[in-house]
């Protein structure tokens, strides 16, 4: 350009362009932001707790009680959280020989024989996938089929190769407190 062109009066519609790529800039940038948010919780993969994994038949990490199967000698099932003073389950709601997943205490409590409740972490050792159900006395993980027991948390098939860690179930009353 020559001196004259640059220092030529500009239309006023060049000026209405110059003011507006700051905006376009701004637009740009934040479009950008989200897209890459966008692609970072599509990567979480198994770490999300509303994925409902690769089996059709499970229910959601956070479904209301009764979402799981039932039949026979007791199917758990999820509970979406306690309300209330103590954080805990209510013994009615734990089936003997079965169990049930509380994913707000991040807890799976379960019953193998009447009046024995244990409790352990809902979280496969697997890939860290929430475990999203309980068929009698198996917690199943629908990420990749691991399967583990309600007696003890172990192993009962993989990929995974570690039992759900224990955690502390004290019965208080009616209710079971996780710590």
């Amino acid at each position: 350009m020559t001196d004259r062109a640059q220092n030529a009066p500009q239309s006023p519609d060049h000026l209405a362009d110059a003011a507006a790529e700051p905006e376009r800039r701004l637009v740009l940038r934040t479009a950008g932001l989200g897209g890459g948010l966008v692609a970072a919780a599509l990567l979480t993969g198994c770490g999300s707790s509303g994925s409902s994994g690769s089996s059709g038949s499970s229910a959601g990490a956070g479904s209301s009680a009764g979402a799981a199967a039932s039949g026979g000698s007791g199917a758990g099932a999820s509970t979406g959280g306690s309300a209330g003073a103590a954080a805990g389950i209510p013994t009615s709601k734990v089936p003997v020989g079965s169990g049930v997943i509380d994913a707000d205490l991040k807890a799976v409590v379960t019953q193998p024989t009447a009046g024995s409740f244990k409790a352990f972490s809902n979280i496969c050792t697997h890939q860290g996938c929430p475990v999203t159900q309980v068929q009698g006395e198996k917690i199943m993980c629908p990420c990749h089929g691991s399967e583990f027991s309600i007696k003890d948390g172990s192993v009962l098939q993989g990929p995974a190769s570690k039992p759900l860690p224990a955690k502390t179930a004290t019965v208080q009353g009616s209710t079971i407190v996780i710590s």
